[in-house]
């Protein structure tokens, strides 16, 4: 199924380290997607994925912008630490106003966000 470009997209991990009860043993991780898919329903766009990455940081998002929220300067927004309704809630309030590019940033959220550091590429002379 294509992804709707005029709502923003919710990535969620599930891979080695977000959404396992390995690292995360009190946490209902099935219960967790149900949540999300729930609030974001007619909101946003809700992808599950393997390993995203900042493992250290699990459970892990990714908010991308819609179309017109990344013409506006909206740009990938990533969460971590996120396990429950409230931080959920919120990021489908933010959705609800535009989200990145659209809306500003909730001040409830800035606990969760950080800056995915990119990895340095090689230059080839």
């Amino acid at each position: 199924m294509a992804l709707d470009r005029t709502r923003p997209t919710v990535t969620v991990c599930r891979g080695c380290c977000c959404g396992t009860a390995k690292k995360h043993p009190d946490t209902d991780h099935e219960s967790q997607l149900g949540m999300l898919r729930e609030l974001m329903q007619d909101v946003a766009d809700l992808r599950v994925t393997d390993c995203l990455g900042p493992c250290e940081r699990s459970n892990v998002l990714v908010v991308t912008p819609s179309e017109g929220g990344h013409q506006r300067g909206g740009r990938s927004t990533w969460l971590g630490y996120v396990f429950n309704e409230e931080a959920g809630s919120d990021i489908a309030g933010w959705l609800r106003d535009g989200g990145p590019g659209l809306a500003d940033f909730p001040r409830s959220l800035r606990r969760y966000r950080f800056e995915r550091l990119r990895k340095a590429t090689r230059r080839r002379l």
